[in-house]
């Protein structure tokens, strides 16, 4: 006798549970995604110990009949498609047949159903059907999965901790809520309510439930096209990102989807708004033709495939891109919170507290960190600066520029320029402001290909280990047709004679370097991506640095040539460069108000 043999279909449904069903969330998921293909418009899940001990989902869908309630736990069994075409139209939230099987394989299954005509009651042990009898006739579903896991301890074991189970629920029954408005979702654990939403199809009020009402005030709506994508949905302000990744909501056709290439196109979208690390709010719904995406990628269906991903990318993009500019992105300190203030000072301090003592030992004469500058000469005592210097030119400034004109009227810490105009007081990081300035110079001049160079007069000499030195002279024609004049000289070694001309010559040994760090740094060589890494390393290496000492002049200049910038609210790296206090914060900190 053969030593091969066909496995039961109990031991098979339990293989497949650790492909389906990986954790209490899966089951969540899967059969919550039964209650929306079955028309739900009410979902109830209800969690005792994260769904650990028993999950129960209660909808008002269509309901089964006994036969296809009973057929609905055989593995492959699916009313979603019925042949190898419906594979390339996929438009159902599940279709495999597969995950009513693998939960009843690892669990025990109380199921009541009714199509309106008949109920009918299941019961099942460990994939074993134990009873199958009538139930009420209530429309809808209400399955009850208990002690996940029993009979597989090894997968037992690994569940994480019920705080980290629960999260994931939490995390998912989100993204559903915000992929149909239309449905209203409980979600309860031990008879604590963690969201409610009410199904109207408003999808800021869901974006209310989950992240709260203050951020809905500054979320900016999407709602564009192409030929092949439509995108529908929310972004939020730069000030509004967090740390965490699951803030950004991918929902295609409805469907909840995790996929890399998209964050990333997000990120790039984002990344002059803010500093790395922080991930905008996002809840964007991509409608396309089904048999441009393959969503039989993974049994979790999560990640999918794109037929069209220029398309997207662009579209995702120049969307995102256009919203952000057309918005006034100043950071005003009434959406700060306190905690956030507090730790923002606390790592600002500690990492700048030796630059301090430098500057300190520097100019011994400050004496006081805030400096009144000299107005004398720009504004009279009986006029308020910006009325006093306005001239018949700033209302033709005003028309081409995304920002109002400030006048400097101190600085703090030779860092932090105080500012004021008819709106309120700002402060003006000027490193950030600088950089900004540099960053959109140096872009426009690397994007004209203009490659006019200086010659140094004492070539500079750089020596790499062998394996940046053969990247780098991979890139010799992209240094060349920067304005660089390269040549090797010896081993690992190579000389630079000439550089582009708007290179800052004080700084060009560290600008050479920084832009051979990019070089050999870049995966997946682009050159818009690098011509865009280079301008803002080297603007930021350019720029007036925290405790340079300005002159009023300087400050002045500055001010205006950031007014004049295509988006002057954030540095090259996404800081910040403008905070401001309007004058009904000022007097409401200063009680001169009472907070209505």
């Amino acid at each position: 006798m053969g030593k091969i043999e066909v496995m039961s279909e109990n031991l098979a449904n339990k293989i497949a549970a650790g492909e389906v069903v990986e954790r209490c969330m899966n089951v969540v998921k899967e059969l919550v995604e039964n209650s929306i293909d079955a028309k739900a418009t009410e979902i109830k899940i209800n969690l005792v110990d994260s769904g650990v001990k028993e999950i129960t989902i209660i909808d008002d869908g269509v309901g089964m009949d006994k036969d296809d309630a009973i057929l609905a736990f055989s593995r492959h069994a699916t009313s979603k498609i019925k042949s190898l075409e419906d594979l390339f139209y996929v438009s159902s939230l599940g279709f495999r047949g597969e995950a009513l099987p693998s939960i009843a394989a690892v669990s025990l299954v109380d199921l009541k159903t009714c199509n309106g005509e008949v109920g009918t009651h299941i019961v099942i042990d460990g994939g074993e059907i134990k009873e199958v009898s009538e139930s009420d006739l209530k429309q809808g579903t209400r399955i009850t999965v208990k002690n996940l896991f029993y009979n597989t301890p090894v997968r037992l074991k690994y569940l994480r901790n019920l705080y980290t189970e629960l999260a994931n629920i939490c995390e998912y029954i989100n993204k559903m809520a915000l992929s149909f408005p239309n449905v209203r979702f409980v979600l309860t654990n031990n008879d604590k309510t963690l969201l409610n939403t009410d199904g109207s199809g408003n999808l800021l009020k869901v974006i209310g439930n989950i992240y709260g009402m203050e951020l809905t005030k500054k979320m900016i709506e999407v709602d564009t096209s192409n030929d092949d994508y439509e995108l529908y949905g929310f972004i939020s302000f730069p000030d509004c990102a967090r740390s965490a990744k699951s803030n950004i909501n991918i929902l295609v056709n409805g469907r909840v989807i995790r996929n890399t290439e998209i964050n990333k196109i997000i990120l790039e979208a984002y990344h002059m708004y803010i500093p790395d690390g922080k991930i905008p709010i996002i809840v964007l719904n991509i409608s396309v033709d089904p048999i441009l995406i393959d969503v039989n990628v993974h049994p979790t269906k999560m990640d999918i495939k794109f037929s069209k991903m220029d398309t997207l990318k662009e579209l995702l993009l120049n969307s995102i891109k256009e919203k952000l500019e057309s918005i006034n992105l100043i950071k005003n300190m009434d959406t700060y919170d306190s905690k956030e203030i507090e730790l923002e000072l606390d790592s600002s301090f500690n990492s700048s507290k030796e630059e301090k003592i430098v500057a300190e030992d520097k100019n011994d004469s400050n004496e006081s960190m805030f400096v009144k500058l000299d107005l004398d000469n720009v504004v009279s005592d009986e006029k308020e600066p910006y009325e006093e210097t306005r001239n018949t030119n700033d209302n033709e400034d005003e028309e081409s520029c995304i920002i109002k004109k400030m006048y400097p009227v101190g600085v703090v810490d030779a860092t932090y320029i105080v500012a004021e105009n008819e709106d309120g007081m700002f402060l003006i990081d000027q490193h950030a402001a600088h950089e900004r300035i540099n960053y959109e110079k140096y872009l426009e001049k690397l994007s004209s290909h203009d490659n006019n160079s200086i010659d140094l007069l004492v070539p500079i000499k750089i020596e790499l280990v062998n394996k940046e030195y053969l990247i780098l002279k991979e890139h010799f024609d992209l240094l060349q047709e920067m304005g660089f004049v390269v040549e090797e000289f010896g081993i690992n070694t190579i000389i630079i004679r000439s550089h582009p001309y708007w290179l800052p010559s004080n700084k060009a040994d560290d600008c050479i370097k920084k832009i051979i760090d990019i070089i050999i740094s870049s995966e997946d060589f682009d050159k818009k991506k690098f011509i865009d890494r280079v301008a803002a390393g080297v603007a930021c290496k350019a720029s007036v640095k925290a405790h340079d000492v300005l002159s009023q002049e300087e400050m002045i200049d500055l001010l205006e040539q950031l007014r004049k910038t295509k988006n002057p609210f954030a540095c090259a790296h996404g800081r910040p460069t403008i905070i401001s206090y309007s004058f009904y914060e000022l007097e409401k900190m200063f009680k001169r108000i009472k907070d209505c």
